[in-house]
């Protein structure tokens, strides 16, 4: 029995894993998954759950639910040495160990780009799981009630502005999704009104969402415009210190809550840690048919696939001529990668991953939408449907599709939930404040007048006071 180990469950991980269950033969090989979280999340439904429109665990698919034939290993690999077919995985309580394998799978995905900015590590947040998504929605609940006790004035002012950084897909979902929750969350404050809340995106390049076209562009600018955004084009950020953003423009914004979204970048604790070859920018160097290598020399019993890999973009398109790092290609080089270990272990060949892209479709907030594909263009209401309609297609397992779409339904009827949750970043604060009260008082200092504090007993107690 042959050992696949697949690093990484995102995507491409999950839904090799899931296939090879389907293609292989019971007792041809065992697969294991090896990812330091028990679940994959569906990044496109993040800016959802951010604005309240799904419920977070119904955007995550867990690995030992969906996934009956793999071995699951909640660890991250801390190095991978593929000329010894060896790699060491970590575990939360501090352990380590080697895994053994006879095929590799580099399936780590992606985490978020961010640059040296100063203040930038300390005070932003990404939009990359589902934990910091919950986390944003909460941060502007809570700010929202917190000025609402505020009179006007700078206080309130900072507490009400959001800063996005990054205008491509993601940026601009989670930033049209968060303007319509706040929208929708002011209607139970009479103190605030729309106008005293300002989100500001910003974007160093000089147009947003560079997967449409320049005209669609522009829409989707006066579409967030008349929702009384503010998009700052061809400008950077050069300091996020004290919650204080300061722009290339010169223009300093006091910000409550900042969101980046600028990219990502193949995942570094894999790429700048293993023997397999890495491009310029720290991506697993693979071939067209999802092999580790070069064209004229793969690697044997080496494959990788999703946001970590540079795989070959055979219809011309894509950035620098390789596809580019999005769900839409990793699930099907997913299920073909699965194809292809199937293939080769029956003694046949790879196949090469050949996919022309669909077109692209964003959410902009509830009810609103735009579409794309070559010169077909949705926007609206229309728009939003369909990008409802492709996502919960797209989410695996039907479990999860009707989970969403049991969301959905409430909502439909029972509106955007604004419920904000506190204390998430310190869950036992409350408790810990309470064990507080039960620690004896201190004793009093010598000649100090008065008795020491004593326990005094509950009416109706026959108990005598503890001395």
């Amino acid at each position: 029995m042959r050992k696949i180990l697949i690093i990484g469950g995102g995507y491409a991980g999950f839904y090799t894993a899931w296939k090879l269950e389907k293609y292989l033969n019971p007792g041809e090989a065992q697969v294991t998954l090896v990812d330091p979280l028990p679940y994959m999340t569906y990044q496109p439904f993040l800016p959802e759950v951010l604005a309240g429109s799904i419920e977070a665990r119904h955007s995550v698919i867990v690995h030992r639910r969906h996934l009956k034939k793999t071995r699951m290993v909640t660890a991250r690999v801390d190095y991978l040495d593929h000329a010894h077919r060896t790699a060491t995985l970590h575990f939360s309580d501090g352990h380590s160990r080697q895994e053994s394998y006879d095929v590799v799978v580099v399936t780590a995905g992606a985490v978020t780009r961010t640059f040296p900015i100063p203040g930038i590590a300390d005070q932003a947040i990404g939009v990359k799981n589902i934990e910091e998504a919950v986390l944003i929605r909460d941060t502007l609940l809570r700010n929202i009630d917190a000025a609402a006790a505020l009179p006007p004035g700078p206080g309130r002012e900072r507490l009400l502005t959001v800063v996005f950084v990054g205008g491509g897909y993601a940026g601009i979902e989670a930033f049209g999704e968060l303007r319509a929750l706040a929208t929708a969350a002011l209607k139970k404050y009479p103190e605030l009104t729309l106008a005293e809340t300002h989100f500001h995106l910003i974007e160093a390049t000089s147009r947003i969402l560079p997967e449409v076209s320049e005209k669609t562009s522009r829409w989707v600018l006066r579409h967030l415009d008349d929702r009384q955004a503010f998009i700052h084009l061809s400008t950077q950020v050069t300091s996020a210190t004290d919650r204080r953003i300061t722009l290339s423009t010169g223009e300093t914004l006091d910000a409550g809550l900042l969101v980046w979204t600028a990219g990502v970048i193949a995942n570094p604790r894999i790429t700048r840690n293993t023997d397999l070859p890495v491009d310029e920018r720290g991506r697993i160097i693979a071939r067209a048919d999802l092999r580790i290598g070069f064209p004229d020399e793969p690697i044997a019993d080496a494959w990788s696939a999703g946001d970590n890999a540079a795989i070959p973009d055979l219809t011309g398109g894509g950035v620098g001529g390789y596809t580019v790092p999005n769900a839409q290609h990793a699930i099907r080089q997913a299920k073909l990668l699965a194809r292809n270990i199937r293939d080769t272990l029956h003694g046949g060949v790879a196949h090469e991953y050949f996919h022309r892209n669909l077109g692209a479709v964003a959410t902009l907030g509830l009810g609103s939408g735009v579409f794309q594909s070559g010169p077909i263009v949705v926007k609206g209401f229309p728009a939003w449907i369909m990008h409802r309609g492709y996502h919960v297609l797209a989410i695996p397992t039907w479990e999860r599709k009707w989970r969403v779409l049991w969301g959905w339904w409430n909502n439909f009827w029972l509106g955007r939930d604004t419920a904000g949750l506190r204390g998430l970043e310190t869950p036992r604060a409350s408790f810990e404040e309470a064990a507080s009260y039960s620690r004896p008082n201190a004793p009093r200092a010598a000649g100090q007048d008065g008795p020491v504090g004593r326990l005094v007993p509950l009416p109706g107690s026959h108990k005598a006071p503890a001395p």
